[in-house]
């Protein structure tokens, strides 16, 4: 093992992980991932399971939107969109995660 690594290691158990976790900084992001995190959830959640639950217990999914495509075709593919949406907003937002963390990892070195 390199003298490199045994600093490195040294430095990682050294680490106070209770008073990181005390923090104002380390509350504050888990606030913040927790106030996107869920809403979200339960958006895609939400609308993920509306097309199911209309098809098998209402018609109102059949009536044709645009020639022979019904609203369920319609509803299916705005999934896909729904998904990708989701996928580019939390991308996003997690680089503002990731700048939080670095920044609570700056502070737990000082």
């Amino acid at each position: 093992m390199s003298n490199e690594e045994q600093q490195l290691k040294s430095a990682q158990s050294s680490v106070d992980y209770t008073k990181i976790v005390q923090s104002q900084s380390f509350q504050k992001l888990l606030q913040a991932k927790r106030n996107f995190i869920l809403p979200m959830s339960l958006f895609f959640l939400a609308f993920y399971f509306t097309l199911p639950v209309l098809t098998a217990y209402s018609t109102v999914l059949n009536e044709y939107a645009v020639g022979a495509i019904s609203w369920a075709w319609v509803f299916a593919f705005a999934q896909f969109i729904m998904t990708w949406t989701l996928c580019m907003l939390y991308s996003s937002r997690a680089k503002k995660f990731d700048q939080m963390v670095e920044e609570i990892k700056a502070e737990a070195r000082r």
